[in-house]
């Protein structure tokens, strides 16, 4: 594998000898002082050029950059279309090096630095800018929730429950993994306004929260590891149970903090979850029982010191 220093290189030489290009971009994890450096790290770059079209005609302009194991241009697909300007290659080297390529007009540069704060010039031919740009993860930082988006994360989660019990009492899996996938999704978020009210909102979970452990309890960090096991209908019932107790916790908690109220949903949705779990333990026929997930009474705004959270 190229040493980042050695992929650099190769990637700012391109850009200097080819008069198309007239700036190049950096983004990502690479640019970002408080992520710590791997070999897995994308080289994330955009080449702001005169005309796109003459690198889009053919591939082989890439050629320099070596032989690659796959490219995906979502530009060029119908499956997985763009999500943002420009034309892209995303392209994984067979020396294992991660290359993620943007191509955008030079008159886009102002619509790049302005959209997202972790971007840097690395090379600007022109003069275009007049002082050197600092990135900074200020755009990625956690975000303190108003009353009504705390509201609305609550809302969500428990709206979602009820599909991942009738999932599992239809016996359709699928279905109801897929709905727990985005109840969690929620519990991440609300996990993460916990952390924050806790330390501050002065900083990133990172990409799809993956700093989370380093900022909830252990216990904590251990329950949510638990809800992943999804293998069976028993282990579903075990993991929505988990998820809603780590739920009720972490968003009693930033109610507690921010002085918002604890919503209703959770003590009603719980009715119906503890409803058609017992009556799931009832009708199932095959003997085995599931591992007791209990049922822990819903807050209220009122009990939630009394109850230590």
């Amino acid at each position: 594998m190229r040493t980042p220093d050695q992929m650099m290189e190769q990637i700012l030489s391109f850009a200097k000898f080819d008069s198309r290009i007239r700036l190049v971009g950096m983004e990502g994890s690479r640019v970002n002082s408080n992520i710590p450096s791997d070999q897995f790290q994308d080289f994330d770059v955009t080449y702001f050029v005169t005309d796109i079209s003459s690198f889009t005609v053919s591939d082989e302009w890439l050629a320099p950059f070596g032989p690659y194991l796959i490219m995906q241009k979502p530009e060029d697909m119908e499956l997985f279309p763009p999500e943002e300007a420009g034309y892209s290659y995303l392209i994984l080297f067979e020396d294992f090096a991660k290359m993620d390529l943007t191509l955008l007009s030079v008159d886009q540069l102002a619509s790049y630095l302005q959209v997202d704060s972790l971007r840097t010039i690395l090379l600007d031919k022109d003069g275009c800018l007049p002082q050197a740009i600092v990135p900074s993860d200020v755009d990625y930082r956690l975000q303190k929730p108003s009353s009504r988006s705390f509201d609305d994360c609550c809302n969500e989660f428990w709206n979602i429950a009820p599909y991942v019990v009738k999932g599992i009492c239809r016996k359709e899996f699928l279905y109801a993994v897929d709905h727990l996938h985005l109840m969690r999704s929620e519990l991440l978020r609300m996990l993460s306004w916990q952390a924050g009210v806790r330390e501050g909102f002065t900083f990133s979970m990172g990409k799809n929260y993956k700093f989370l452990d380093k900022h909830i309890p252990a216990a904590q960090w251990k329950k949510l590891i638990s809800t992943y096991r999804e293998d069976s209908l028993d282990a579903l019932w075990a993991s929505l149970f988990a998820c809603a107790e780590l739920f009720r916790e972490a968003s009693g908690k930033t109610a507690l903090a921010l002085g918002y109220s604890y919503p209703s949903y959770d003590r009603n949705v719980t009715k119906y979850i503890d409803f058609f779990f017992q009556e799931y333990r009832h009708t199932k026929r095959n003997g085995d029982q599931p591992d007791s997930p209990h049922t822990i009474a819903p807050l209220s705004h009122s009990n939630i010191k009394k109850r230590g959270t």
